[in-house]
């Protein structure tokens, strides 16, 4: 366990740190390029909130699980995953206090935000945890035979990560469109 906390706190700072480089970049992103399916031209907002959910929740726990699975592989993708997702939401919060107000931000983000960014931080924090291991173990042998023990208790992190996603994948579909129409 005190090794995890030292992984939370890891992620927990890496994130922040990220929020605030993204606030400070001096260029804008599309909207577009940031939502789930942006990319293939899939317009979110003509399909039915239970839809959204379906694809927030799709989309949240591939990207936690795809950062758990290539975590051994130097810890990269977890650690890309925390930078991108911190600067991300830094620059949006930066764009929409640009051009709304801050209740239409808090309104934007905090609902789901409760329960999206603790899983995404439990969840990357166990990918890392494992990563590290079996990144280690390839130079100390000893730390080979905790490989299987560190897979197992990490497991179980994420598990509690991905059990968060579910509410804020519903928060962020049924939820959230409520509370920001009301600072439209």
């Amino acid at each position: 366990m005190i090794r995890f906390r030292k992984w939370l706190v890891i992620s927990s700072v890496v994130f922040c740190l990220s929020i605030i480089v993204g606030a400070l970049l001096p260029f804008e992103i599309s909207a577009e390029a940031i939502a789930p399916l942006g990319e293939l031209g899939i317009d979110l907002e003509s399909l039915s909130a239970p839809v959204i959910f379906i694809i927030i929740l799709i989309n949240n726990i591939v990207a936690v699980l795809f950062s758990f699975v290539m975590s051994p592989l130097l810890c990269i993708i977890p650690v890309l995953s925390l930078l991108i997702n911190g600067v991300v939401i830094g620059m949006v919060s930066s764009m929409v206090l640009d051009h709304q107000s801050f209740g239409f931000l808090i309104a934007g983000l905090l609902p789901h935000g409760i329960f999206e960014i603790p899983a995404l931080i439990l969840g990357l924090s166990a990918a890392l945890s494992f990563g590290s291991v079996v990144t280690l173990s390839i130079f100390k042998k000893p730390l080979r035979d905790e490989i299987m023990p560190s897979l197992y208790s990490n497991l179980k992190y994420l598990v509690v990560a991905i059990g968060l996603l579910i509410p804020a994948a519903f928060v962020e579909a049924f939820i959230t469109p409520l509370f920001m129409d009301i600072f439209i």
